[in-house]
This record gives structure tokens, sequence and C-alpha cells, in this order.
């Protein structure tokens, strides 16, 4: 029997809102607060490596979910609760670390508490593969990107008051008790009965000799290229242009995250109405419209518009990808094949980042989200290889 979907959504909005938390803290707060212990920025930027290892570790925890029943409390249910524990157990003990006099400690620490995350993003993953009805699978990645933004809209400026009328001690102990809020959810959830065609198979894995998921695959690297790399640009651009202040370029960020929430939800929505193939072609005309409009910035009141409508185009085409690999993951290695499809789209990120860099030190910022956009229209040839004619007789093993 399905879970009731009053309690799968905020459930995965939930889980996915304390991942955006700590999103929040390490891009608005953590290298200020290594600053304070007069570490350098090669040194910030190490532990910053380090703790993105677990990410790229993550393929295996799917692995580890797919296979082991933890104790025959289940395959998910069992992890998530670990991985958030951990998580908040991190949070209280890093106060108690001084970065300047024990370094490898406070690298280890961050390991530690990105692995807890990692843990209960891949099973919470794995939890909706496996709970989730096909026509569903938009709504549900609509909750999960926008519950992520949402995370990081509100709680980029918290966290900050925190700090600024009490202390970083209480600031990491706020988002220690954060961590938690999902517990009851987590414990209401029911995991579904194991059925012969959901058990972990090692052949399953020839999944991605499919030309299908090959081309969705390099879909999710192209997009993730595309719209991280436009990303990248944008305050930098906007304060070339116009010389704005970080108060400013916070407000950007957060109105790009309002852009983002706003996209997955009701592009989840529109993905389960007009299909995954409308869904994907959609979502790439609204990325190339959105990220050409950004070099027709000419003024900080039409940046704030036109940011805000490519963070919608950004959640949206992050929901129609995830949903879109809900769709041709196969359920008996559901959290291992979904990690590894979206660390593929990770590696698109890694490169847009020094891509797009070289390119506005080549042929300036303008210019280069022209290019940007241009590449992403090639995001229509992938979606012939996911759904064209040769194709057809391509079916996943979760619709068999």
């Amino acid at each position: 029997m399905t879970q009731s979907r009053w309690l799968r959504y905020p459930l995965f909005a939930l889980l996915y809102f304390v991942q955006g938390a700590i999103v929040a803290y390490f891009t608005a707060l953590n290298a200020l607060y290594l600053i304070s212990f007069d570490l350098t920025m090669s040194q910030i930027g190490l532990i910053g490596t380090i703790g993105m290892i677990p990410f790229v570790l993550k393929i295996f925890l799917g692995m580890l979910s797919d296979r082991v029943n933890f104790f025959k409390l289940g395959h998910r249910k069992p992890y998530i609760l670990i991985g958030l524990v951990i998580q908040s157990i991190c949070l209280i003990i890093v106060p108690m670390i001084d970065p300047g006099k024990q370094y490898w400690l406070y690298a280890a620490l961050a390991f530690t508490l990105m692995s807890g995350q990692a843990l209960y993003d891949t099973c919470t993953d794995g939890l909706a593969l496996d709970t989730t009805l096909p026509d569903e699978q938009g709504t549900v990645q609509g909750f999960m990107v926008g519950g992520r933004a949402l995370g990081v809209v509100i709680l980029s400026a918290v966290i900050g008051l925190v700090v600024d009328a009490f202390s970083w001690r209480i600031m990491f102990y706020f988002l220690a008790g954060m961590s938690l809020l999902p517990l009851p959810l987590v414990f209401l959830v029911r995991e579904i009965s194991r059925t012969e065609n959901r058990k972990f198979e090692w052949k399953a894995f020839s999944a991605f000799t499919k030309f299908p998921v090959i081309c969705l695959a390099a879909l999710g690297a192209l997009y993730s290229f595309t719209t991280n790399g436009a990303n990248q640009i944008i305050n930098p651009f906007i304060d070339f242009e116009f010389g704005i202040s970080y108060s400013a370029a916070g407000l950007f960020t957060t109105m790009w995250g309002v852009g983002v929430v706003l996209g997955g939800l009701t592009g989840g929505r529109l993905v389960d109405r007009i299909g995954q193939r409308r869904a994907v072609q959609t979502a790439i005309i609204i990325s190339f419209t959105a990220i050409a409009a950004l070099a027709a910035i000419q003024s900080t009141s039409l940046a704030f518009i036109l940011v805000t409508a490519f963070g919608l185009a950004y959640g949206y085409f992050e929901t129609v990808y995830f949903a879109l690999s809900m769709k041709l993951t196969d359920p008996r290695i559901a959290a291992s094949m979904f990690s590894i499809l979206m660390a593929i789209a990770n590696i698109g990120t890694a490169i847009s980042m020094s891509v797009s860099g070289s390119l506005v030190d080549n042929i300036g910022f303008r210019m280069t989200f022209v290019v940007i956009a241009v590449i992403n229209l090639l995001g229509f040839l992938l979606v012939r290889g996911i759904f064209g004619r040769l194709n057809q007789g391509f079916q996943p093993a979760s619709a068999k």
C-alpha cells in the first residue's frame, strides 16, 4: 500500500528544507566563520573540498541502502534517521573545536557532518522512488526542489541574524535543532515490502548501457552545466556593471531562490500534466530564454525581475530532470542508480565553474550568457535520444 501523499509530500519537502539550511550556512557564513580563526582562503577551500567528498561517495551509500535492510528496520527509514542525527551531533560539536589550532579535526568533523547529510539525502531519494506513483513523480520532485530552495532563502537571512544577535555557538545549536525537525514525520513512514522486481540485483546496472539512460545522464550534465554556469556569474556581473553592496547581492540571491521555489512547485505539477517529453522541451526553451535575457540587464530593477525569472527556469529544469530520472530508474537499484545520475549532473556543475569563468575573461559577461544559452539548446538532441522512435521499445524496469 502506498504511503499517503499528505505525509510524503511534507516529509520530502522538510528533509530537503533541512538540507537547504545547511547549504545556506556553507554558502553564506562558513567562510566568514573560518576567517575569524585566521584561516587562509586556501585552507577554507580545502575544507570545502573535503566536505564535498561524501557527495561523490553517496553512490556507495545508495548501494548500501538498496542492499542492506538495517537490522530488519528498513532500507531507507533507519538510514535517514541516522543521517539526521549525525548531522545534528556534528553541529553541536562544531563550536567546541578551534579550526585555527585543530584544523584537521575540524576538517574531519566537516567530512562526518556532510556524510550524514549525504546519507539521508540519498535515502530520501530512494524512499521517494520506492513510494511514488509515476503520475506523482513531478509533483514530488517539485516539493523536493522547492523545499531545498526555500531552506536556502529563509535560512540565509535567519542564521545571519542569529549570529548578530547571539553568537556563532547559538547559531550552530540552532542548526542542530533544525536538523531534527523531520524526525516525527520520518518515524511515521511505512516502507513498502520488497517484491521480486525490487530486490537488489547487480545485473540491473546494465541499465547504464541503454541509449535512453545514456542520453538522460548527458542531459543532466548539460542542464547542470548551463544553469549553474550562468548562476555562478550573475552576482559578479551585476556588481561589475552597477557596483552593488553585499546586502544587495544577498537580496539578488534571495530573489533567485524565490524563483527556484516557484519553478520547483509549479514545474512539478506541470510535469505530471503535460508529460515528460514536453516538459523537457519546455524546460530547454524556458532556460534558453531566461539565460539569454540575463545578457540584456541594463539596470538593477530589471536585474531583480530577470534573476527571479532565471531562478524559476533553474528550479523548473531541475525538477524536470529529477522527475525523468525517477521514471527511468530501475527499482532494484533505485537509490544507487538515482545517485549515479545525480553525480553525473554534478560533474556538469564542476566543469561549468571553470568554463564560465574562462569565458567571462575572454568574451565578457554578456556574451558568456549568450554562449551558455545556445549550448543549452543541445538538449533537444538528447531529448530525441531519450524519447525518439528508436527507443520506443525501451521500458525502464519500473514500468515492467
